[in-house]
C-alpha cells in the first residue's frame, strides 16, 4: 500500500507493518551518512479498540550522497522455504546511477537483503513483486524482470503497453496479465474471428508465463474488445478442465465499471460510484460474502458485493488506504478503512474495521460510555438482523420437519402395502421393530391429525393385541442391517461389498464376510477363500471462495492458498462449508477370480458373519455369533469380457468421476502404506505440486480426501491421501498395487522434495490414532481382568456367608461362662473349629475348570489386542 516515499502500510497475518525511513538521531560532530528503515507491527486490540505496537525492528544503509526512497512493498513467498514473507524494494539513487535492495522482513524483526540490482533509469511503470522473491516492471513498452534465484535482469520477448494483473495461475507458476497493441498472426491457419476483433479494436489481452516463457491466449481472460477500457484485473479462481485453462476474474474499466468474467465471457456488470478507478482487490467475510473493494484516483473507494449480482454495498470518501486481513482475529477477513487526518500524523489513528456485517469498529469512538447515537441505531439494525436470520431459521425447521414427515408417509404406506399383500396370499405379515415404531409416531402424531388423515387404528394409550403380538414375533427376527449388494473386478480379484444399515451398531472387529459357491461339485470345497475389510469414507462437499495471499495462523479460518491438503481439490474444493459422514458402513472380500472363472458361470451365496457382546450371570462378556444371508451374486466370462462389473475412473471437471463401490473396490485391493513427512526449515508445498503437477491426481467426487492418479503408465490408478498436521509436517498415505508402484512414487517424491525432508514408514494408521487405540485396549484389558477377579470373590463371599450363617445357630455367650462347664467348652471347641475352617476355605478358594477357562481366554484376546498396537506403534 502506497502512502509516500517515507512511509509504507503493509498487512500481513492480521497484523499491520508500518515502514518509515528515518535518520538516526544526530550525534555532533559526526556525518549524518546513515537512513534507517524502521517497521513497526501492530495489531488491533479488541478491547481498547486501537492499535498497539508489538514490537519493531531496524535496518540500517549506507546514504552518504545518496538518495534512498522506499519504492513498494508486498507479501511474497521465499522459494527457499515456501513461507510467506513480507518484501520491500529499496531505491538508492547517487546521480545518474540507480541500485534498488529488496528486502525481507522475518519474523523475528530482522531484515534480509535478497538483492540487489543496478539500473541507468528509475523504475516508474508497472512495478511488481511475486514469488521468489521477484521484481517485475515495465520500461519503454518492454518488460523486465528479476529473481533472487538469477539475481540477474531478464526481459520478455513481447511489447505492451500496460501490466493490469501478476500472480499465480494453476499449473502456469508466475503469469503477467497485460495489455499491447495487436498484432495479425502470420499463420494462415490463425483464427479469422480474432484477426478481425483484433484488427477493429487495435489491441489485445494477453498472458505470459514468466517460468515457462510461453504466451497464453487472451480469450480465456476476457474478449479482446475490452482490453481497450481495462485498467486493472484480480484474478479470483484458476483452474485446468480437460486440459483447458478456467479462469474467473474481476477487472475495472476506464468507463468506471466492474465487469466480472469467467471462462473468457462477461457474466456481470456494476456501474463504480467514482470516477478514475485505480486498483481493485477481493475479500471473504464472515458470512461468506465475496466482497471487491475498488479504489480511485481521488482517494475515494467502494464496496462492490457479488451475490445474484453485483451491486455496490458501501462507499467511502477521504480514505488514504485500504487493507484486507483478519484483524480481529475471528477466521474471517475485514476491510481497514484508513482515513486522511490533517491534524495527526499517525497513520492508524483515523480507521474504522469492518465487513459490512456484525464487524464494526471506528476509532474515536467511546465504547464504555456515551454510545452515539449512530451506534444505537446499528446495534438496533444488528438486532434486526439477528431477529430475522431466527426467523429464516425457524422457517428452515419447519421445512425439515415436514420433508421428515413426507418420507415418513412414503414408509408407512409401503409397509401397509406388503401387510396387505401378505393378507391376500394368506402370509403372516411381522412388522419389524423399526418400521412398527414409526407406525406408533406416524399414527400418534397430531400433525398428522391436523391433517385430516384417519388413524388405522383406535387412539388408545397401548397398542391393539394384534401390533403387540407382531412385535413379539418381530423381535425373533435377526434386524435388518443390510441395504446393498455389489460386485466389482479388479485385475485379477473379484470384490464384493456389502452396505451395512445405520441401525448397525455393532463392533466393527468382528464383522466379516463369506462367499459360498452354488455349483454343487462334491469334490470341490463350496466355501472360496477371501479377506474381509471394512471401509467407511467421508464425504465433502466444498463453497467456491476467494484466494488469499498469505499464511494465518492455525486458530484462524483456512484461506484458499494455504499450502494445505485443501490445495488438492483443485481451487474449487479448497475450503469446504461443511463435511458429513456416510453413516453406512461398508463390509468388503475379496477374493482371486481366476479360480471362480473356470466353473464359466459361477453363483455364490454372500454371508455376514457378526458376533455381538452380551455380559453374562457370571460377569463376564458371552459372544453370540449371527450369520445372515446377504443375497447371490452371479459371474460369467461374458460379463466379465464386456467390462459389466469393471471399475471407471473417469476425469470430469478436476473430478474423478466414480461411484461409491468404484472407489471402494480400488481402496480394497491394493496396499496401504503410510508415510510421515517433515520439514525443519521448509514448507511441504512441493508436495501439493507433485500430487497435481507430476502425478496428474485429481480428487474423488464423492469423496474429496482422497485423490486418484491418472498419469499414464505403472502408477495409473494410485490413490493418495495428503494430510497435513501443519505447513511442516505431513502424512501422505498411498494406496498401490505392488511394491513396484510404491517405489516408483515414492523415488518421484524424494526427486521434488528438499534435501532436510525427512520420510518415515508408519506402520499402520497415525500415531495419535493408535495410541488412542491403545488405550482403549488397555482399558478394555483391565476392565477383564477385573471383572473375572469380582466373579472369582463374589463366589468366596457367598461360601462366607454361608458359613456365617450355620455359624449363627451357635450361642456367642461370654467366654468365661462357656468355660465353667465341659458342655460349654466343647461349644466353644466347636465355635474355634468352626472359625478356622471358615479362614481355610476364604484362603484357599477352589474355580470351576471351565470358568478358569473362560476367564484365561477372554485375558489373552485383551492382551493380544494390547501388544497388537504396541507392536504398530514401535
Amino acid at each position: 500500500m502506497l502512502l509516500g516515499e517515507q512511509e509504507q502500510l503493509l498487512s500481513y497475518n492480521g497484523e499491520v507493518l508500518v515502514f518509515q525511513l528515518s535518520k538516526p538521531k544526530h550525534v555532533e560532530g559526526a556525518a549524518d551518512k546513515t537512513m534507517n528503515l524502521c517497521v513497526r507491527r501492530m495489531a488491533f486490540n479488541r478491547d481498547t479498540k486501537v492499535f498497539v505496537q508489538k514490537s519493531s525492528g531496524a535496518f540500517s544503509m549506507h546514504a552518504s550522497h545518496s538518495k534512498i526512497e522506499m519504492v513498494c512493498c508486498s507479501c511474497t513467498t521465499d522459494a527457499r522455504t515456501g513461507i510467506i514473507l513480507p518484501c520491500i524494494l529499496m531505491k538508492k539513487q547517487k546521480r545518474n546511477n540507480v541500485k534498488y535492495i529488496l528486502l525481507l522482513l522475518h519474523s523475528s524483526n530482522q531484515f534480509e537483503q535478497s538483492f540487489l540490482f543496478k539500473l541507468d533509469y528509475e523504475l516508474k511503470e508497472d512495478i511488481r513483486l511475486f514469488a521468489g522473491p521477484s521484481v517485475l516492471w515495465r520500461h519503454a513498452n518492454k518488460l523486465f524482470y528479476i529473481s533472487s534465484n538469477t539475481c540477474m535482469v531478464q526481459s520478455a520477448p513481447l511489447q505492451l503497453t500496460s501490466v493490469v494483473w501478476t500472480g499465480e495461475i494453476v499449473g502456469e507458476g508466475t503469469v503477467v496479465l497485460g495489455i499491447r497493441t495487436a498484432c495479425l498472426p502470420e499463420s494462415e491457419d490463425a483464427d479469422e474471428f480474432s484477426i478481425s476483433d483484433r484488427a477493429i479494436w487495435g489491441s489485445e489481452f494477453f498472458g505470459y508465463a514468466i517460468q515457462n516463457q510461453k504466451m497464453l491466449t487472451g480469450t480465456c481472460f476476457m474478449p479482446h474488445a475490452y482490453s481497450r477500457v481495462v485498467s486493472s484485473v484480480y484474478v479470483c479462481k484458476s483452474e485446468r478442465m480437460k486440459k483447458q485453462l478456467r479462469i474467473s476474474l474481476v477487472a475495472i474499466t476506464h468507463k468506471n465499471q466492474l465487469i466480472w468474467f469467467q471462462n473468457g465471457l462477461p457474466k456481470g456488470v456494476c456501474e463504480l460510484p467514482f470516477e478514475k478507478p485505480r486498483s481493485v482487490k477481493t475479500a471473504v467475510t464472515s458470512s461468506n460474502d465475496l466482497l471487491f473493494i475498488v479504489s480511485f484516483a481521488s482517494g475515494n473507494s467502494c464496496v462492490v458485493q457479488r451475490r445474484d449480482s453485483l451491486q455496490v454495498a458501501s462507499t467511502c470518501q477521504k480514505v488514504k488506504g485500504v487493507l484486507v486481513d483478519d484483524f480481529i482475529g475471528s477466521g474471517s477477513e475485514q476491510l481497514l478503512l484508513l482515513f486522511k487526518d490533517e491534524s495527526n500524523t499517525d497513520v492508524l489513528s483515523t480507521f474504522k474495521i469492518t465487513d459490512l456485517g456484525g464487524v464494526d469498529y471506528s476509532s474515536g469512538i467511546n465504547y464504555k460510555h456515551d454510545v452515539p447515537a449512530t451506534e444505537g441505531l446499528q446495534e438496533n439494525g444488528l438486532l434486526t438482523i439477528q431477529a430475522l436470520e431466527t426467523r429464516l431459521q425457524a422457517g428452515f425447521t419447519s421445512v425439515r420437519e415436514l420433508q421428515q414427515h413426507l418420507e415418513l408417509q412414503k414408509r408407512v404406506i409401503l409397509e401397509s402395502c406388503r401387510a396387505l399383500i401378505d393378507l391376500v396370499e394368506e402370509r403372516t405379515h411381522i412388522l419389524p421393530k423399526a418400521e412398527e415404531y414409526l407406525y406408533l409416531i406416524y399414527l400418534k402424531n397430531p400433525f398428522f391429525c391436523k391433517e385430516g388423515l384417519v388413524s388405522l387404528w383406535d387412539d388408545v394409550e397401548n397398542p391393539p393385541h394384534s401390533l403387540s403380538k407382531e412385535a413379539s414375533l418381530a423381535s425373533k427376527v435377526p434386524e435388518h442391517f443390510t441395504e446393498k449388494l455389489w460386485q466389482r473386478v479388479m485385475g485379477d480379484s473379484l470384490v464384493v461389498g456389502v452396505k451395512l444399515t445405520e441401525s448397525f451398531h455393532w463392533s466393527l472387529d468382528d464383522v466379516s464376510l463369506s462367499l459360498v459357491t452354488d455349483q454343487g461339485f462334491s469334490s470341490i470345497s463350496p466355501i472360496i477363500k477371501c479377506q474381509s475389510k471394512i471401509i467407511k469414507l467421508n464425504k465433502a462437499f466444498s463453497a467456491l471462495a476467494v484466494s488469499s495471499c498469505r499464511i494465518e495462523p492455525p486458530s484462524k479460518k483456512i484461506k484458499l492458498d494455504l499450502h494445505s491438503k485443501d490445495d488438492l481439490k483443485k481451487e474449487c474444493l479448497k475450503r469446504p462449508s461443511g463435511v458429513h459422514l456416510d453413516g453406512a458402513k461398508t463390509v468388503i472380500a475379496v477374493t482371486s477370480l481366476s479360480p471362480l472363472l473356470a466353473f464359466h458361470r459361477v453363483c455364490c451365496a454372500v454371508l455376514l458373519h457378526a458376533k455381538r457382546q452380551k455380559h453374562g450371570d457370571d460377569g463376564l462378556q458371552e459372544s453370540k455369533q449371527i450369520t445372515v444371508l446377504c443375497g447371490k451374486i452371479w459371474l460369467s466370462l461374458e460379463d466379465i469380457s464386456n467390462g459389466r462389473f469393471s471399475v471407471k475412473m473417469l476425469r470430469d471437471n478436476s473430478y474423478c468421476t466414480g461411484a461409491m463401490e468404484d472407489i471402494l473396490a480400488v481402496l480394497a485391493t491394493a496396499g496401504r502404506f503410510s508415510f510421515q513427512i517433515m520439514s525443519s526449515d521448509c514448507t511441504l508445498t512441493p508436495v501439493n505440486s507433485w500430487l497435481l503437477g507430476e502425478m496428474e491426481c485429481t480428487p474423488f467426487k464423492e469423496c474429496h480426501d482422497n485423490i486418484f492418479c491418472h498419469k499414464a503408465g505403472n502408477v495409473y490408478g494410485t490413490v493418495f491421501n495428503w494430510s497435513l498436521k501443519n505447513p511442516f509436517e505431513g502424512v501422505l498415505t498411498i494406496f498401490c498395487r505392488n511394491l513396484t508402484v510404491l517405489f516408483q512414487c515414492l523415488h518421484s517424491l524424494t526427486r521434488v522434495l528438499p534435501p532436510s525432508c525427512h520420510v518415515k514408514l508408519l506402520r499402520s494408521g497415525r500415531k495419535s490414532v493408535l495410541t488412542e487405540q491403545l488405550a482403549l485396549a488397555l482399558e478394555k484389558e483391565m476392565l477383564t481382568s477385573k471383572s473375572s477377579f469380582f466373579s472369582k470373590e463374589s463366589k468366596a463371599e457367598n461360601s462366607l456367608t454361608w458359613g456365617n450363617e450355620a455359624g449363627k445357630k451357635i450361642d456367642n455367650a461370654p467366654l468365661a461362662s462357656l468355660l465353667d462347664t465341659e458342655e460349654g467348652v466343647q461349644q466353644f471347641r466347636k465355635k474355634l473349629q468352626n472359625e478356622r475352617e471358615q479362614c481355610v476355605l476364604s484362603m484357599n478358594q477352589t474355580m470351576n475348570g471351565a470358568l478358569y477357562q473362560k476367564i484365561v481366554l477372554k485375558i489373552a484376546e485383551a492382551q493380544l489386542s494390547s501388544d497388537v498396537i504396541v507392536w504398530r506403534l514401535s
